[in-house]
């Protein structure tokens, strides 16, 4: 089981990453533009730099819904190695075999 604080932390990333996404999209889309001056084109991107952190994508870590596990995640499933395999032999995983004899 990972840390509360750790999966907390990572829930918050979430939010922030929804509530600023359109925000980082047109920004991003803005200073792409080539059509645009040098000195405007900078100045969107130091906009871009002053948005939280935490509000960029890759900031989110995958994790288990169950144990918090950032390690060893699928992401069709969205569980852990471990929990996957566990849920797998109680056969509570529909269309999951085992693939040994």
């Amino acid at each position: 089981m990972a840390k509360i604080g750790s999966i907390n932390r990572n829930e918050k990333r979430k939010k922030l990453v929804k509530s600023f996404r359109l925000k980082r999209e047109a920004l991003s889309s803005q200073i792409q533009d080539k059509k645009l001056p040098l000195e405007k084109r900078f100045e969107l991107v130091l906009k871009l730099a002053d948005l939280p952190r935490n509000s960029a994508k890759n900031r989110v870590r995958n994790r288990c819904a169950i144990t918090g596990r950032p390690r060893g995640f699928h992401r069709k499933m969205g569980l852990s190695r471990n929990v996957l395999r566990e849920l797998a032999a109680k056969g509570m995983l529909p269309g999951v075999i085992k693939a040994s004899w």
